[in-house]
């Protein structure tokens, strides 16, 4: 991507409430484009939220999760945007160089694909193949585990310098030791609820607190990251610093791999590799070597519950865990990958996807119908709503935007000739027009 296309896309001023003013590119682009304001710079805190949300599967049902939410100053995301898109590009010219190319596949600006297609390109091969060994693998808690020291290394290492420039260091040492004031404390001090309606309120300030608010207050808020390791998840940079930090594993294991005339792929914390052999002793010690070159890299770890196993015999599959994995049962025998499933002869979305779908699509549903169609206010609710969101009709995604189903009909695209992958899309506008004609 080149820097104009770049600042047109990033120009937009964020509508949220932070320590500083909501600004728009144009506005801080001689300041953030200077290195030697940003060597000096003072980053605000992350401001910090727990995100809980609702799960749902069809064997274990409705779970409920968490996750860690922070966001940056309106000024440092920039700045986190600006780094970010200038280590990209030094990213993009070393797996290049490296000929891993096509191995980081997650937050690259320059592949012009997506999920689908990658997923498409995993599947393909193993088809092609009339034996291989399949492994499904996740990282645990990927970004909260990445090492300060050996991140430091990797971003020298990419930028063929032994010591980090000053600005680069600034951005650096502020998303490794970063700190953060949770939003809780920032709605009671604005007095508003913690709620949906509170934290729209609080966005619609122009400032979080005013700036003696915040010099008086820091220290009994504001909470650093001690530990020598983790990034926010999320950040403007976190993904690419993700990515650079893996080069070496990527290095590795792609060119193992490929000597084997197998396929390797990554997409940030999870990873897909094949090795055609149908021979299991011989897989074993590809695992070990896989296992030694994870082992590596500083407090990178398999997730167990999340890896698979996998050996694809002329178009079966049959999940080997318990033949590689200590304390990891067999799974069932079809390989999950990027929201595919492939059992070995149909490519269908994964359960998991189509069951999210649903179930969001009747939670809404639902409220309508309990409320009668009918707001507190006595108005009238619209159905239109719904149809753009969950049906065919909102499905043109020729302005950029559409719902699940435009991803339904560019996965049929992508994945030509796999009728079951159009499934979810029969009869789901007469199941919406079923639960609306409850109302009375």
């Amino acid at each position: 991507m080149e820097l104009q296309e770049w600042k047109l896309k990033n120009n937009k001023r964020r509508n949220y409430a932070h320590f500083d003013s909501k600004v728009s590119l144009n506005r801080v682009w001689e300041y953030i484009s200077n290195p030697r304001k940003i060597a000096t710079h003072g980053f605000y805190p992350f401001i910090h939220y727990t995100l809980s949300f609702l799960k749902y599967n069809k064997i274990t049902g409705i779970k409920s999760k968490t996750r860690e939410i922070c966001y940056s100053a309106h000024i440092d995301r920039y700045i986190y945007q600006y780094y970010g898109y200038k280590l990209n590009q030094f990213y993009n010219a070393r797996v290049k160089l490296d000929g891993i190319e096509g191995s980081a596949i997650a937050y690259r600006d320059n592949l012009h694909k997506n999920n689908i297609h990658f997923a498409k390109t995993a599947i393909d091969f193993v088809k092609n193949k009339e034996d291989c060994y399949v492994v499904i693998g996740d990282f645990t808690k990927f970004f909260d585990s990445l090492d300060h020291n050996y991140l430091k290394e990797r971003l020298c290492s990419l930028l063929s310098t032994n010591k980090l420039p000053e600005d680069y260091f600034a951005v650096f040492k502020n998303i490794t030791k970063y700190s953060t004031w949770n939003l809780e404390d920032l709605l009671k001090l604005n007095g508003f609820d913690n709620n949906v309606k509170g934290i729209q309120a609080f966005n619609k300030l122009e400032m979080a607190c005013s700036p003696s608010q915040f010099k008086e207050l820091k220290k009994t808020y504001v909470k650093p990251n001690k530990v020598s390791f983790g990034i926010p998840q999320g950040s403007a940079i976190s993904a690419v610093l993700s990515n650079i930090y893996m080069l070496e594993f990527d290095k590795k294991i792609n060119d193992y791999v490929a000597e084997k005339h197998g396929l390797y792929m990554r997409y940030s914390d999870d990873f897909i590799i094949i090795l055609p052999t149908n021979c299991l002793d011989t897989f074993k010690d590809d695992f070990r070597f896989i296992s030694s070159v994870i082992q590596s890299v500083p407090r990178v770890q398999l997730e167990p519950e999340k890896t698979q196993i996998f050996e694809c015999f002329r178009g079966n599959i049959r999940s080997r865990n318990e033949d590689i994995l200590q304390n990891v049962k067999n799974g069932k025998n079809f390989i999950n990958y990027l929201g595919f499933t492939f059992d070995g002869r149909r490519v269908t979305l994964r359960d998991k996807t189509i069951s999210k779908y649903y179930y969001r699509m009747y939670r809404k549903l639902k409220t309508i119908v309990k409320k009668n169609g009918v707001t507190k206010n006595g108005n009238r609710i619209s159905c239109k709503n719904v149809y753009l969101k969950y049906s065919i009709k909102g499905a043109d995604d020729r302005n950029g935007e559409g719902n699940f189903i435009t991803y339904v009909k560019k996965a049929e695209r992508i994945f030509t000739g796999e009728k079951a992958i159009s499934c979810v899309r029969k009869n789901h506008m007469q199941k919406i027009r079923k639960q609306l004609n409850q109302i009375k």
